[in-house]
């Protein structure tokens, strides 16, 4: 029997829709993971490690060399220094540095606050932690912008409880970057009330439109913040599962005592090879930067020829767009219908209301994979042709 702090955490949407989608031999514009490999010199570096006989554990922290690209590389974009001895630990993949972070530094009861929509492992680390999470909702912004980051409704649900809030820049699913004001006065409630941010910048080299601003860099932000980032997104291998906390050493410290007893390590040959990529593959990274720039610009103007009405993406992998119906019931039928796969936001969320016709398009496909997804949402108008319900005709 599932304990109850994990009661309500079943199979995930992306679960689903993937399943939809292989059912129906659909596009999947759901799952937000690149169809084709990283740069060749990190593959081959990877399988010169198996080969050199690298394939047992990793020191807890990751490897050395791992750790000093890390830092070197954060120092060289943006001239924030953390110590790679005492101030990084290689995690397997983001989303165990979050849960790590959580149960290293969040008590039982204590309140964590999310930013909604948001990646929906952060609710279940939440819960493993044995703390309550409070959600506070991004504000769409008028004629088809993006969104932006309330800062009221985020003080107000600052109480006595609160240890953490989570921001994750470029932001997942909405594709919004948030702007310096906007994390200037997250970091500043932080320093005020005594609090924890958990900063999620896995998407932190696919920016399009905005300057990515690290958290850690704004006054304030010393001694409070762990960054979060993998090589996931940056090197299209989402299956390498290779990600890093970077944090002062109490808080290191901390995510190293809870990561110790999740994986204590992993993914030793595939470490290697990110060293390598963090130190040789810069222009791979820009060149694919600029492709899924294009992506994105295509899939925008084929949901507005589709009758749908996108917002602004300025990162990430997704463009959200209002299907002008139930997102659920929109994205069930688009497999089977159009042979399509997308996400419904409303997964996402705590309140579904405001985000009730909100679905999730994911661009980071190789042309023919998104020319096919494309030409078939174009075959005929998808809001001219709801029914009732939401359902695509």
């Amino acid at each position: 029997m599932t304990t109850q702090r994990l009661r309500g955490f079943g199979a995930t949407i992306f679960a689903e829709m993937t399943q939809l989608a292989a059912r129906h031999e659909a596009v999947n514009l759901g799952q937000g993971f690149p169809d084709w490999d990283g740069p060749p010199g990190m593959l081959q570096a990877a399988c010169d490690a198996i080969r050199a006989g690298i394939n047992q554990y990793p020191p807890g922290r990751g490897f050395s060399g791992l750790r000093e690209a890390i830092c070197e590389d954060r120092r060289r974009r943006y001239g924030i220094v953390h110590d790679p001895e005492t101030e990084a630990v290689v995690t397997t993949g983001a989303t165990e540095a979050i849960s790590a972070a959580m149960l290293g530094l969040v008590e039982p009861g204590s309140e964590v606050i999310l930013v909604e929509p948001y990646y929906d492992a952060y609710a279940a680390a939440v819960a493993l932690a044995g703390a309550r999470r409070v959600s506070v909702s991004l504000v769409p912004e008028g004629n088809g912008k993006g969104f932006r980051l309330d800062l009221d409704p985020l003080r107000a649900a600052v109480t006595t409880r609160t240890a953490m809030i989570v921001i994750n820049s470029p932001h997942n699913p909405t594709g919004t970057v948030f702007t310096a004001d906007e994390l200037l006065g997250v970091v500043t409630l932080a320093a005020e009330r005594d609090l924890l941010v958990l900063a999620d910048e896995v998407y932190e080299r696919l920016v399009f439109d905005a300057a990515h601003v690290p958290l850690a860099s704004l006054p304030g932000a010393q001694g409070r913040v762990v960054t979060v980032s993998s090589a996931a997104k940056t090197f299209n291998v989402t299956g390498w599962k290779v990600g890093w906390a970077l944090a002062a050493p109490p808080l290191a410290d901390a995510v190293l005592a809870a990561k110790q007893f999740l994986t204590f390590a992993s993914g030793a040959p595939f470490q290697v090879a990110v060293e390598h990529a963090l130190r040789h593959e810069q222009a791979w990274v820009e060149a694919l930067r600029e492709a899924l720039r294009g992506k994105r610009d295509r899939i925008a103007t084929a949901l507005v020829e589709a009758g749908l009405d996108p917002f602004e993406c300025e990162g990430t992998y997704f463009v959200c767009a209002r299907a002008g119906a139930s997102a659920e019931e929109f994205c069930r039928d688009l497999p089977a219908r159009r042979g399509v796969a997308a996400i419904p936001v409303t997964a996402f969320t705590d309140r579904p209301g405001p985000w009730h016709d909100v679905v999730r398009f994911a661009f980071c496909k190789t042309d023919p994979v998104l020319d096919e997804g494309i030409s078939r949402l174009a075959s005929a108008p998808l809001v001219e042709s709801l029914g009732p319900g939401g359902r695509v005709s």
